[in-house]
């Protein structure tokens, strides 16, 4: 059985899915777009609402209140390509207050020529901002874009210290 909970941050109301202690599904778009976006064995599964998830909700709350390396201890799990679980590897890596280009991405996770296919890997992260493609911007320093808007990422990024 999954849980789904909406967590209250100061940028908005962020929904969680959860297999157990494993966090499958986040983004600040509700929980209906997130079970739209599950693969199918996880959409099956029973879904219960719940006013919190154990450890992740906690982690989550300690991360709002400036303990950046708390997202660190939200195990994860989600389907995807090999390149894709890559991306997604390297960017938990990432430390809070820093972040990389897509052309770094691509490099750190294996492949220099896979810049878009590193874009695609981040669109496709269905664990935000705990895998933190927030933290990805354009080779020039632009933010780039981001699923939940860019005022979302750039709040995200200056709550770390990435930006002033």
């Amino acid at each position: 059985m999954l849980l789904s909970t909406n967590f209250k941050t100061p940028v908005g109301e962020l929904s969680l899915i959860a297999d157990e202690d494993i966090l499958i599904a986040a983004g600040f778009s509700g929980v209906a777009n997130l079970i739209s976006r599950l693969d199918a064995q996880s959409a099956e599964q029973k879904l219960s609402k719940s006013f919190r998830i154990p450890i992740i909700s906690d982690l989550l709350s300690d991360y709002f209140d400036g303990d950046f390396n708390s997202l660190n201890g939200i195990r994860t799990r989600q389907p995807g390509a090999k390149f894709s679980q890559d991306v997604w590897k390297v960017m938990r890596k990432i430390p809070a207050g820093m972040t990389i280009s897509y052309a770094e991405l691509a490099k750190r996770a294996g492949s220099v020529a896979a810049v878009r296919a590193a874009g695609t890997a981040c669109g496709n992260n269905l664990i935000a901002p705990i895998i933190p493609c927030h933290r990805i911007v354009k080779s020039g320093g632009a933010l780039g874009n981001y699923g939940y808007g860019v005022k979302v990422k750039e709040w995200l990024l200056r709550h770390e210290g990435a930006l002033k």
